[in-house]
């Protein structure tokens, strides 16, 4: 891709879905379910409580990714992404799978 070819991209969402990946394998949320459903769940209901930053060049996608990469903003979705976590996981929606006994 080009530099300069057009695209449509939010920022929040790029930064929102590594936070949640990073934070679902460390050892805090080591009990939290992981799946698909899960994680975008997450994800979504993180996304739904943030403002959203779309760009339509990577040039701007680098630069907002710059001005949003501040501890400021990272406590800021860190904090959603927790609570949403903890929403997720008292209400999952997967498909719980019948243990075997």
């Amino acid at each position: 891709m080009n530099m300069s070819d057009p695209i449509l991209v939010n920022v929040t969402e790029e930064i929102v879905r590594g936070l949640v990946s990073f934070l679902l394998r460390g050892p805090e949320y080591q009990t939290f379910c992981k799946c698909e459903v899960c994680e975008l769940d997450t994800v979504a209901l993180t996304l739904n409580a943030l403002p959203s930053k779309y760009v339509t060049s990577m040039e701007a996608r680098d630069e907002a990714f710059k001005v949003m990469n501040t501890p400021e903003h990272i406590e800021r979705i860190n904090r959603e992404i927790i609570h949403a976590l903890h929403v997720v996981n008292k209400h999952p929606r997967h498909k719980v799978e019948p243990t075997s006994i």
